[in-house]
């Protein structure tokens, strides 16, 4: 196929490392999780970004494309979420949630990829259930850091920065980057010189290669935390220590932006805006990103601890985890 060519003929040029990234603005704080537990109100917290049409039954691009979208890219009603980050005080009995600074959506690669992704794909990356740097997927390449400060060469990547930041504490997480585009299974791609059954697209064999997502998230602790901290910092994630820092992700680009990152990302070097039919990159959601709101108010919670009763957990749990923890 011609794309095929021009893809074959760009990697010989030279032309490598695209990318693209969207910025989405925080929509809600909600106990639910649509792929892990569909139908229910029974998740940890999550914070969500993008589109509002997220319910606790949403499956589908379509759904999501009709609703009002938090991200700047007017193309993108895709949907992201991560366990909440909350400052614990009080010995563990005040959690309060803290909003992101900055949540960016990078796609990477694009040039390599040999299918757009595909509409109704879903994804998590991460272990929800890790405690320790050896629960976690090296795949998935979590970290959290200190923006811009010197790196901690001690510490579990996985693991809270133990001195404050200058700047802002952020995290990186890694999604899959292959699909087999008929039961949208995924995986993320391997070594061919290592793994067997994965072809030239690094791959297994019935999978195809798509732009890998990976969350970019700053928060601003300046505030919240003055006298800033040495140690582990008084932080906890909804589902328990750093190390269980996880994504999810429904794919909401309308299908010819889809299509348009994988097909422009051939010739371009660096980031490269993603236009589409409803306007270009930077346009800003087409219904106003502060019309955002939940799509299903009168169920499920934003607060932490109703949030755990609701899982059949009770507060005093939280409160003796956050103290092994610390």
């Amino acid at each position: 196929m011609m794309r095929n060519f021009v893809l074959l003929s760009a990697l010989a040029a030279g032309l490598s490392d695209a990318y693209t990234v969207t910025v989405s603005d925080f929509m809600m704080f909600k106990n639910i999780d649509p792929i892990v537990f569909p139908g229910k109100y029974t998740s940890h917290m999550h914070s969500f970004f993008g589109s509002d049409a997220i319910t606790v039954n949403t499956t589908t691009s379509a759904e999501l494309q009709k609703g009002c979208s938090t991200t700047e890219n007017p193309n993108d009603f895709s949907t992201y979420w991560v366990p909440t980050l909350y400052l614990v005080e009080n010995d563990g009995q005040t959690y309060t949630p803290i909003i992101p600074m900055r949540f960016s959506a990078y796609y990477e690669q694009p040039e390599s990829a040999e299918i757009a992704i595909p509409q109704n794909y879903k994804d998590l990356a991460g272990n929800a259930s890790a405690t320790s740097q050896a629960d976690v997927e090296d795949d998935a390449g979590i970290s959290w850091f200190c923006e811009g400060d010197a790196t901690d060469e001690t510490k579990d990547a996985a693991a809270f920065p133990t001195t404050t930041c200058s700047t802002h504490l952020q995290t990186l997480l890694l999604f899959h980057d292959c699909v087999n585009p008929d039961t949208l299974e995924s995986s993320y791609s391997g070594n061919p010189h290592y793994n067997k059954g994965y072809g030239d697209n690094w791959c297994p064999s019935d999978m195809k290669r798509i732009p890998q997502l990976r969350f970019s998230i700053r928060y601003d602790l300046r505030k919240l935390l003055p006298d800033g901290w040495s140690g582990a910092p008084p932080l906890a994630l909804a589902c328990g220590s750093s190390y269980c820092s996880h994504g999810d992700f429904i794919n909401g680009w309308l299908p010819e932006a889809a299509e348009k990152m994988v097909q422009d990302a051939v010739s371009k070097y660096d980031y490269f805006a993603v236009n589409g039919p409803l306007g270009d990159a930077s346009d800003g959601s087409v219904c106003g990103a502060k019309n955002a709101h939940d799509s299903d108010p009168t169920h499920g919670t934003s607060d932490y601890f109703e949030s755990l009763q609701m899982m059949g957990k009770m507060a005093k749990r939280a409160r003796r985890h956050f103290r092994r923890l610390h």
